[in-house]
């Protein structure tokens, strides 16, 4: 096998650089075998793969490659590849590689060093780095976005659970949010994201804000406390709640849904996901009467959730159809991906509560946004540091491919 040589070039970044060296070895018809480059603060790091001619003419390929990155300010390493160890590197191709991504308000160093031990500790590799959030100016003050870097890791996972569980624990420590997905054909290709709606597109419970406009708050509270004990299971709940609420006017209805708080980052969310032709569903185990609302505020594509019945203006107590329970918010995912031609696999699912578990299953992404503890124990994925939009940086889109979209 004819020699094979890496490459590692450092320096000052400038334009002319890789087609400079590369012009060097083209004079010695020099194939490459593999090519990477960043640029950190306007330093550069280039590395190639590559294979010499059999001709002995191909020694002065390194000194004119040395000649060449002296005049461009450059420090360059050649290291002599073996042919075992390239072979092996040839034969990791094709394998599961995982991607970690790194959420919270601000990235530390502190974070990374713990985030990189448990990585370490799995037997796993970090293969390379990107920062998806955009430029921090310190001396401009900006709107608050996320901070993401997102990390390539190289090397089997022997136990998926296990290590979701570990970062799991160790973001709660550093408060930060961290994900790991398989780096699939389909993590880069989702297209249907359904969300729950009360205390995840909305910062509130429509139910509690319906009881304290009738005045039965604290023997709602009682009902879904009873509930949460196992007491009671949801649909015999919700029925009873429902009945707590009879005679409530309609135009009572109407000021709460003029006031629903949106979730911070909903809206900037769901804007680029339609830029970006993902169908978007509200899963709901609320009401038709709010979610209808938001769907006409944010641009929804499909509302499934409980339909309130009214008579003379006034709540009956009652709701028609099918309760929405966590059971039917499954279904309801798996027949609108049926409908629309998605697998399970491209499709995202978001919710807080232990109803929304059944969905956060069955989804390729699922993830449990500022959830009770159980449910980030028993979802794959959790956002709990930051606003609604981080699920951009997961499904690994950075801040200038949003500026794009005017976000």
């Amino acid at each position: 096998m004819r020699e094979i040589v890496q490459i590692d070039i450092s320096g000052p970044d400038r334009p002319g650089i890789t087609m400079a060296l590369t012009q060097v070895l083209a004079r010695y018809e020099v194939a490459v075998l593999d090519i990477g480059q960043s640029v950190i603060h306007d330093t550069l790091a280039l590395g190639m793969l590559i294979e010499l001619p059999e001709e002995p003419a191909s020694c002065p390929v390194f000194k004119e490659l040395l000649f060449a990155a002296h005049e461009l300010g450059l420090a360059v390493r050649f290291t002599p590849v073996e042919a075992d160890a390239y072979e092996r590197w040839v034969d990791e191709q094709g394998k599961a590689r995982h991607i970690l991504t790194l959420l919270g308000r601000e990235i530390t160093a502190a974070q990374i060093a713990q985030v990189s031990a448990v990585v370490t500790q799995n037997g796993l590799n970090i293969e390379q780095i990107t920062r998806l959030s955009g430029r921090i100016s310190r001396r401009a003050s900006r709107a608050s976005r996320p901070a993401s870097v997102q990390l390539w890791l190289k090397g089997p996972v022997a136990d998926v659970g296990a290590l979701h569980a570990s970062f799991l624990e160790l973001g709660h420590h550093l408060e930060v949010d961290i994900a790991i997905q398989e780096d699939d054909i389909f993590r880069r290709n989702r297209r249907l994201v359904c969300f729950d709606m009360d205390s995840t597109l909305i910062q509130t419970e429509v139910i509690d804000e319906l009881a304290a406009a009738a005045g039965v708050g604290p023997q709602v509270a009682e009902i879904t406390e009873r509930a949460m004990l196992g007491e009671l299971d949801f649909n015999e709940s919700f029925r009873r709640r429902m009945a707590l609420l009879e005679g409530l006017e309609e135009t009572v209805l109407a000021g709460i849904a003029e006031r629903l708080p949106i979730t911070d980052g909903a809206e900037r969310l769901i804007s680029a996901l339609k830029q970006l032709g993902y169908r978007v569903a509200i899963l709901s185990g609320g009401f038709t009467y709010f979610a209808e609302h938001l769907q006409r505020r944010l641009g929804i594509d499909d509302v499934h959730a409980n339909q309130l019945e009214f008579e003379n203006g006034r709540l009956t107590g009652r709701v028609t159809g099918r309760i929405v329970d966590g059971q039917r918010k499954a279904e309801l995912l798996r027949e609108i991906a049926a409908r629309e031609g998605i697998r399970l696999e491209q499709v995202i699912a978001v919710g807080d509560g232990a109803n929304d578990l059944p969905m956060l299953s069955i989804a390729g992404l699922g993830i449990a946004f500022h959830a009770k503890p159980l449910v980030k124990e028993q979802a794959r994925h959790s956002i709990a540091t930051v606003g609604l939009d981080g699920i951009l940086y997961l499904i690994g889109m950075r801040d200038r491919d949003l500026e794009a979209l005017a976000l």
